[in-house]
C-alpha cells in the first residue's frame, strides 16, 4: 500500500494559505491582501499564523507599521511564487494529458536569439516528440520570468549565465559572434574581422552596460581585446539583430551567419577567435516537461 504520510514531520504546505502568505508578503500588511484575496482580515491572519505554528518560525516582522518578512520568511516567499505556478503547471498538463487536443508547448524567446536560432535549437524535439505542438514566442527580457510565473510559456530563451534565485536553468548552446555592418560600410568587404579591427568603431548594443548580461558580455569581449568600446544602445527593440546596423555606420556583434542578410543591405562578416555566445533556457522548478528533457540533455553546440 502507498504511503501517503505528509513528508517533514506533518509540516507539508497547504498551497492555499501558502498563496495568502505570499499575498501578505507582497502587499506588506493584512488589509490589502485580505481585498485581494477577497477574505476578512481575520482569517488570513490566521492562516498566516497556521503556517508560523506549522513550520515552527515567525514569518513576518510585525514591530513597524509595514509588515516585513523576517529570514524565513524571505526563504519562504523566494520559494512561493515559483511553487504555487508549478501546481498551476501541473493541473493544466494532468488535464491536458486527457483531453483529444493537449495545449502546445510555448517557447518564450529573447530579440537576442533569433526566430531561425529557435527552430534550429528546436530540431531535436521535432525530431524525437513528432506528436507534440510547439508555439515560438518573442518576448522582452523583462517580462519573461513573468510569462514563466503566469504560465503564458512553458521555456524561455535568453543570453544569459546567471542562475535566477527561483527558477531552473541550463545553458543549452553556444554561438560564435559576428560581426554586422550595412553593406556600404568599409568593414563590409573584410573576408573575416579581429575585435582589435573595431576600436575606431561605435558598438551598437540593445540595453545599457548593467542592464543587460549580453551588453555587458559583447563589451567585455571588447575590453579583453585592448579597448573601450564606444557604444550606441538600438532606439529599435524587438527586430532581428541584423536590422540594427542596416541605415547607420554602427557595428554589431550577432549570431547570424556570415554573408548578406536582410536583402544585401546588411553584410555578416566572421571573427577570428570567435567569442562564444550562451543560450539558456529558463523554467519553472518542480515541474516535469519531455520537450524540456530533449533540450537540456543535449550538449550545447
Amino acid at each position: 500500500m502507498a504511503d501517503f504520510r505528509a513528508p517533514l514531520g506533518g509540516r507539508q504546505l497547504d498551497l492555499r494559505r501558502l498563496q495568502q502568505f505570499l499575498a501578505v508578503s507582497e502587499y506588506a500588511g493584512f488589509t490589502s491582501a485580505a481585498a485581494e484575496l477577497h477574505i476578512t482580515q481575520q482569517a488570513l491572519s490566521a492562516a498566516v499564523g497556521y503556517l508560523e505554528r506549522q513550520l515552527g518560525v515567525v514569518l513576518f516582522d510585525r514591530t513597524g507599521r509595514t509588515l516585513r518578512p523576517t529570514a524565513a520568511g524571505a526563504v519562504l516567499r523566494d520559494g512561493a511564487r515559483a511553487l504555487l505556478a508549478a501546481a498551476s503547471t501541473l493541473a493544466e498538463q494532468t488535464t491536458a494529458a486527457g483531453t483529444d487536443t493537449p495545449r502546445p508547448f510555448v517557447v518564450g524567446h529573447t530579440p537576442a536569439i533569433t526566430a531561425e536560432e529557435v527552430y534550429l535549437l528546436l530540431e531535436p524535439v521535432r525530431a524525437q516528440l513528432p506528436t507534440v505542438s510547439l508555439t515560438v514566442r518573442q518576448l522582452f527580457p523583462d517580462a519573461m520570468v513573468s510569462a514563466l510565473y503566469d504560465g503564458e510559456i512553458d521555456l524561455a530563451l535568453r543570453r544569459g549565465v546567471a542562475m535566477p534565485p527561483d527558477l531552473a536553468s541550463a545553458i543549452i548552446a553556444y554561438d560564435p559572434v559576428r560581426i554586422a555592418v550595412a553593406s556600404s560600410h568599409r568593414l563590409a568587404s573584410c573576408a573575416s574581422l579581429r575585435i582589435d579591427d573595431l576600436r575606431t568603431e561605435s558598438v551598437i548594443v540593445w540595453a545599457p552596460p548593467g542592464h543587460s548580461f549580453y551588453t555587458d558580455f559583447l563589451l567585455s569581449t571588447c575590453r579583453r581585446a585592448g579597448f573601450e568600446p564606444r557604444f550606441v544602445v538600438n532606439r529599435v527593440q524587438g527586430t532581428p539583430p541584423v536590422t540594427a546596423v542596416a541605415d547607420n555606420d554602427l557595428v554589431a556583434f550577432v549570431t547570424a551567419p556570415a554573408g548578406p542578410a536582410l536583402g544585401g543591405r546588411v553584410t555578416v562578416v566572421e571573427l577570428l577567435d570567435p567569442p562564444l555566445a550562451p543560450t539558456q533556457a529558463l523554467w519553472l522548478p518542480h515541474t516535469v516537461s519531455a520537450v524540456r528533457d530533449v533540450l537540456t540533455v543535449r550538449s550545447p553546440r
